[in-house]
């Protein structure tokens, strides 16, 4: 027995009750195997047969997030464009023209398109994926109908046996028809787009509509021996597709990366491989059982769920299993046994691990309001972790210092770069307690300086920021963003009331276009002023309006339906980050509300994804400040009633806030914005910020009532954690920096965030937290300074 526990027990005779509870349960070895014993087993029913537990209880269908919903399902309940007639009654029972359509998209790039040979390898890649039994129909250049006023069949194309110079000619009439170019051929003749639709009842691997199109179109352009081309597959199947393997792909690969560097610094840090092995189990086996009780809830298709849940409960379960550790080692070296060592360290410190589990199960539970379902399951999902890995570290880490690995848990103790070192931070610690209000004053002014640049983040979404940046869907779309301006499409509909067309809507709709043709992120404009000015024959479109009778019924349907009063313009969007768009979607619904007075016969209304998300995008912060806000302030009343002191809470406010605004001022810094996973990683920036903290802070009123003067206090309390603190945070980066290397932007964001939060935690409470909690000191304190200078 130390000399410090006597008068423990002198100036605090009572036990808290926490602690007695705490005691009960590292008493019961027994009933630790238990509940291990059935967690497992109900963690590997997840994975093998979840429906055994699940039928039990009947749930309703849970709603299955976008991502994670079957390839089939994805596309037979995917929202047309407005050019297609699913979207509009066809009275005439024509089918309009659909541009953008298609599950996938074929993208040729070749300069030999315009020769002989050139046009007749991509007739037969048309004509070869047509056999394919997965694909019910190909719309390419071929089928575009040719502007003819006598009602004459013919494409745009020439016929197979044309020769050089008719392909010359028809080159010039392509590259100058709206209906061709922007939408099935780049400007520059070079890429050509192939839009497939497909028969669901053929396709039975993901391979169907991926890797088998483009094999196929690559052994047709091959018999062509003149003709050089590279082939792609992209579309909303294929990115769908690849998003959903690199889940699968980064789950695997980040997760042994991190957890390997992981090991390897714990053991470095402990110079002890049975600590390590403890203290690595408790993390692994909470990251185990979450990963199985997702499927009980059908929340295991997240896409967070692959790399952000596991390193976050690893996170935790590593920060919690390293303190637990640190102090049964430490009362392991004064001389008692494992498991008198083991009892001790529960009683502890299992306090601050359920306080940290808590309030980071808070920070997740407030986005169970947030607006995207996505981050609503992944707070729950997080919350379902982080219970879980409490439960992993109160029960893997005594049974582990238990079995016959505790017999050498003392090995390494004091010899770690760490260990050893810890002592040498006392001058510093010291130095920030002599200089405590300078430094108060600093973290006040700097947390609130670093806010007012978070604020000044701007929201922003990509609609596929989680793709791998070398994958072939990923590498068409951006190439299709280069070349037609977009896979996305927005669109501008005009309707009226009446039967007859009023003369308004040309004016109307020239004026829409000029404002489309001025804003430069917007590709390939295209609705009747483009038909209009293409159509054979002179004078004003208003009097060639009555050229559109003799137009092929299908172009005329894409963008015109007088029988339904209905007109469209349509446009496309790349995949830039809606936030660049904000100007021009801005500037067209100012234009819209213009017209809307100018024309009050006619209704404007710009649709389509692109600016649905661009008006949801905002509500991305509303679901940061209200998580955040609603976290802190019942984190804040936590910490205020389990520590029984205002002071202590108020106190826990900046070092807790400060990581927070630190990272968020560095991403401001740097032209990042606020995205779904910069939500989620703030509200994971919360918890690891709280973490260290509640440590800290339980440690330090451990030592007040051991008394003394209240510099020792803080000091010994940073004596009992700094080493803690200090392994847990560099462990924990080098885990992180496993993501910082990743091939997808989302991965290297969250990796980059992390790493910040971390070291920002760890400033602040290595530095900020002693100095704060010495310039508030209780006036109890200050007269036990007075006694002891006397």
């Amino acid at each position: 027995m130390s000399e410090a526990e006597p008068e423990e027990k002198q100036g605090e005779p009572k036990t808290p009750i926490s602690e007695r509870l705490l005691l009960a349960w590292a008493d019961r070895p027994g009933l630790q195997l238990a509940v291990m014993l059935l967690l497992s087993a109900l963690a590997i029913v997840g994975y093998t047969q979840p429906t055994l537990v699940t039928d039990l209880f009947h749930p309703t269908p849970a709603s299955v997030s976008p991502f994670g919903a079957p390839s089939v399902r994805l596309v037979s309940n995917r929202q047309p464009s407005v050019n297609s007639n699913r979207t509009e009654p066809d009275v005439t029972n024509t089918e309009a023209f659909e541009f953008g359509g298609g599950e996938c998209l074929l993208v040729v790039e070749t300069e030999d398109f315009f020769t002989p040979e050139g046009l007749a390898a991509l007739r037969r890649v048309a004509h070869d994926l047509e056999q394919l039994p997965q694909v019910e129909s190909v719309l390419w250049l071929d089928n575009v109908p040719n502007f003819n006023l006598f009602g004459l069949s013919g494409t745009l194309l020439p016929g197979p046996h044309a020769s050089q110079r008719r392909l010359t000619t028809a080159a010039k009439a392509i590259l100058d028809n709206p209906l061709a170019v922007g939408q099935f051929i780049s400007a520059d003749g070079n890429t050509i787009v192939m839009q497939i639709r497909i028969d669901w009842f053929h396709v039975s691997t993901d391979a169907a509509v991926t890797s088998d199109l483009r094999e196929c179109a690559e052994h047709a352009i091959a018999e062509f021996k003149s003709v050089q081309a590279n082939v792609l597959v992209t579309g909303r199947v294929p990115l769908h597709l690849m998003m959903a393997s690199n889940h699968v792909k980064n789950a695997q690969q980040y997760q042994i990366i991190g957890y390997a560097i992981m090991l390897i610094a714990a053991l470095i840090l402990f110079r002890g491989l049975s600590a390590v092995v403890i203290v690595a189990t408790a993390p692994a086996m909470g990251v185990f059982w979450t990963m199985g009780f997702l499927h009980f809830f059908d929340l295991q298709n997240n896409p967070f769920n692959d790399i952000i849940v596991p390193v976050l409960i690893s996170l935790v379960g590593l920060t919690d299993a390293v303190h637990l550790m640190v102090e049964i080692r430490t009362r392991k070296s004064q001389g008692r046994t494992t498991s008198e060592a083991t009892r001790q360290g529960v009683a502890h410190v299992g306090l601050a691990c359920v306080l940290t589990s808590l309030t980071t199960a808070i920070g997740f539970v407030s986005l169970g309001w947030a607006h995207h379902e996505i981050v609503r399951e992944f707070g729950w999902c997080c919350v379902l972790g982080v219970g879980l890995t409490l439960v992993s570290v109160l029960t893997m880490t005594p049974l582990g210092c238990r079995s016959p690995l505790g017999r050498r848990l003392h090995i390494g103790i004091g010899a770690g770069p760490i260990d050893g070192q810890i002592r040498y931070l006392s001058p510093l610690v010291r130095y920030v307690l002599r200089h405590d209000r300078a430094i108060t004053a600093f973290a006040i002014f700097a947390t609130a300086g670093l806010g007012l640049l978070t604020l000044q983040l701007q929201p922003d979404e990509k609609r596929y920021s989680g793709l791998s940046d070398s994958g072939e869907a990923a590498i068409g779309m951006r190439h299709l963003d280069r070349s037609l301006g977009g896979l996305e499409f927005g669109n501008i509909e005009v309707r009226w009331q009446g039967p007859e067309t009023p003369d308004e809507l040309l004016p109307a709709l020239q004026e829409i276009d000029a404002v489309l043709q001025s804003e430069p992120l917007l590709g390939n404009p295209l609705g009747l002023p483009q038909v209009l000015a293409a159509l054979p024959g002179d004078g004003p479109a208003a009097e060639r309006m009555t050229l559109l009778t003799l137009l092929p019924p299908s172009i005329k349907r894409a963008f015109y339906r007088p029988n339904e009063a209905f007109a469209a313009t349509s446009f496309r969007v790349q995949d830039r980050g809606i936030a660049a768009y904000s100007g021009a979607f801005t500037n067209i619904e100012s234009t819209l509300a213009s017209l809307q007075q100018q024309y009050p016969m006619l209704q404007f209304e710009l649709t389509g994804n692109a600016p649905r998300r661009w008006r949801n995008v905002y509500q991305i912060v509303n679901d940061l400040a209200n998580s955040l806000g609603t976290a802190s302030i019942v984190i804040w009343l936590v910490l205020t009633l389990v520590y029984r002191s205002i002071r202590i809470g108020l106190i826990s406010i900046i070092p807790n806030l400060f990581p927070l605004v630190a990272t968020g001022a560095i991403l401001f810094i740097f032209g990042q914005h606020l995205e779904l996973v910069t939500v989620c990683v703030f509200t994971i920036c919360l918890g690891i910020a709280v973490d260290d903290s509640i440590h800290f802070l339980t440690r330090y009123q451990l030592e007040q009532r051991r008394g003394g003067d209240h510099q020792a206090v803080i000091e010994r309390a940073f004596t009992g954690v700094g080493s803690a603190l200090l392994m847990t945070t560099l462990v924990l980066v080098a885990g992180m920096l496993t993501a910082v290397v990743g091939d997808a932007r989302d991965a290297r964001l969250f990796g980059v965030m992390g790493c910040l939060t971390l070291l920002a935690a760890l400033f602040a409470d290595v530095l900020l937290l002693p100095a704060i909690l010495s310039y508030f000191s209780p006036k109890r304190y200050n007269a036990d300074r007075v006694r002891t200078s006397k």
